[in-house]
C-alpha cells in the first residue's frame, strides 16, 4: 500500500481505523480540524481505557466523527463568518450608541434653554397689534441667543389676563405679557391714568408722554409689584363702539346697551358716562355671548374687530374714538433677575423693536382694518362726540382722584 494511503491502527481494539478516499495522514489545511480533533479524543480515549473501551462505543463516536467531517459545512468558514457578523453587529451598536449620546446631548442643551412664554389675549394673527408685538419679540430672542427660547401663547392660552399677570408676579406661568394698561390697573391703580376717557389728542401726543415722566413713574411703580416695563406700545386704532343689532346715529341711542367692556374702573365709567350700561367680561367669552345675544356689542379697535372676525355676529361699528387703549409689553421680574447681562439686552432690545415697529404700523393698520371691515358688510358710523368729550373732562379728574393720579393727569394735559 502506498505510503499516502496507510491508515493508523488503533491499540485498544487492534483494527485498522477508518478513512474516507483520498485521506492524507498528516493535516495539510484547516478545513479538517475539526476532523483530526474528534480522532485524537478518539484516541486518547482507547489509550485511557487500556484497550479495555467499549468496541461498538468506539465505532459509534468514530462513525459519528466521520459524519461530522464529511456531511457539515465548514466549521472555520462558519466561526469566520460568525465572528464578521457580530463585528458588524457590535460596530452598528457602536454607532447607535454615538447617535444616541449625540440626541441626548442635544435634548440636554434644548432643554438647558430658559423658555419664554409671552402671553396675549388677541388672535394668532400679525393683523393685530398684540400678535404682531409677540412675533417680533420671539423671532428676536431666537435669533439672537443661544441661552433663550421663546415661544408665543394667544388667545389667552395660558389664561385670562388678569390671572396671567398674577401669576407672573409670582414668577409662574407667562414670561412676558403684551395686553392693555387697563388689565395693569388692577395691580398699579396710578396705570389707570392711561385710560381715562377722551384724553390723549392723537398718537404723538401719547407717545411724547408716555416715552417721558409718565412712563419713568409708572414703569418704577410696576416694578415694585414684580413686574418690569420693557416697552409702550399702541393699540391700532381707537376704541369704538361695536352693536349686533341696533344702529347707533346719536348719543342717545347708547342709552342701555349692554356693551363689554373691560373690568377696569376707567373704562366702565367712560361707557356708563356715555349712557350705556358697562358690562365687564373676560375677552374670550365675547364672541359667543354677541352671538347669543348675552351682549348688544362690545368696545375695541379696528385691527382686533377684523382679526378676531367680530364682523361675522356684529354688524354696525360707530366712531366713538372713547379711549385710545394704550398697550404694555411686561416681563416678569422674577425672570428678568434670573437672566445674565446678555439675556437682558436680548429680551429689552427685542421688546424696543416690537414698540418701534407696533408705532409706525398704528395709523396705516387702523385705516386698512377699516376698510377690511366695511368690505365685510359692517356699517361704519361717525357720530358728534361733542357731548361726549365735554362730559369727559370732569370724569377724567373724578377718576384720576380715585386714582392717585391727579400729578400724572396734569402732566398729560400739559404736554404738547
Amino acid at each position: 500500500m502506498p505510503a499516502n494511503r496507510m491508515r493508523t491502527r488503533c491499540p485498544s481494539i487492534g483494527r485498522l481505523l477508518p478513512r474516507s478516499a483520498g485521506a492524507r495522514p498528516m493535516r495539510p489545511t484547516r478545513r479538517c480540524e475539526f476532523f483530526w480533533q474528534a480522532r485524537r479524543a478518539i484516541s486518547r480515549l482507547c489509550m485511557r481505557h487500556n484497550g479495555a473501551a467499549n468496541p461498538r462505543a468506539d465505532r459509534q463516536r468514530w462513525r459519528a466523527a466521520e459524519a461530522t467531517r464529511d456531511n457539515k459545512p465548514d466549521v472555520c468558514n462558519q466561526r469566520r463568518k460568525s465572528m464578521k457578523i457580530q463585528s458588524v453587529l457590535r460596530n452598528l451598536a457602536l454607532c447607535l450608541i454615538a447617535a444616541s449620546a449625540a440626541l441626548s446631548v442635544a435634548d440636554a442643551a434644548a432643554q438647558a434653554k430658559k423658555q419664554v412664554k409671552i402671553s396675549h389675549a388677541t388672535a394668532a394673527d400679525v393683523g393685530n397689534d398684540n400678535h404682531m408685538v409677540s412675533w417680533i419679540i420671539a423671532n428676536y430672542i431666537n435669533t439672537n441667543s443661544d441661552t433663550l427660547e421663546a415661544r408665543i401663547y394667544p388667545a389667552n392660552q395660558l389664561g385670562e389676563e388678569r390671572a396671567v399677570v398674577e401669576g407672573m408676579q409670582l414668577g409662574a406661568g407667562a414670561t412676558i405679557h403684551i395686553g392693555g394698561t387697563a388689565i395693569h390697573n388692577n395691580f398699579n391703580k396710578r396705570m389707570g391714568v392711561c385710560d381715562l376717557p377722551f384724553l390723549w389728542r392723537n398718537y404723538e401726543h401719547y407717545h411724547h408722554v408716555i416715552d417721558g415722566k409718565v412712563g419713568e413713574i409708572l414703569a418704577a411703580e410696576h416694578e415694585k409689584l414684580g413686574l418690569r416695563v420693557l416697552g409702550w406700545q399702541d393699540s391700532w386704532g381707537y376704541r369704538n363702539v361695536v352693536t349686533t343689532k341696533k344702529e347707533i346715529k346719536k348719543p342717545e341711542d347708547l342709552k342701555g346697551l349692554k356693551i363689554r367692556t373691560i373690568q377696569t374702573p376707567t373704562y366702565v365709567a367712560a361707557l356708563n358716562a356715555m349712557g350705556a350700561n358697562a358690562t365687564p367680561m373676560a375677552f374670550g367669552e365675547v364672541y359667543t355671548s354677541l352671538q347669543t345675544g348675552v351682549l348688544d356689542g362690545f368696545e375695541h379697535a379696528s385691527a382686533v374687530i377684523y382679526t378676531g372676525k367680530y364682523y361675522e355676529v356684529a354688524k354696525y361699528i360707530t366712531l366713538t374714538e372713547h379711549l385710545f387703549g394704550p398697550t404694555v409689553t411686561v416681563i416678569s421680574k422674577k425672570e428678568w433677575d434670573g437672566y445674565t447681562d446678555k439675556e437682558k439686552q436680548v429680551v429689552a432690545a427685542a421688546a424696543k423693536l416690537g414698540q418701534d415697529v407696533n408705532r409706525g404700523l398704528s395709523a396705516q393698520r387702523d385705516a386698512e382694518s377699516m376698510e377690511k371691515l366695511k368690505a365685510k358688510g359692517m356699517v361704519v358710523n361717525p357720530i358728534d362726540k361733542s357731548g361726549f368729550i365735554k362730559a369727559a373732562i370732569p370724569l377724567q379728574d373724578q377718576l384720576a382722584k380715585s386714582l392717585g393720579a391727579e400729578d400724572l393727569l396734569k402732566i398729560i394735559r400739559e404736554a404738547k
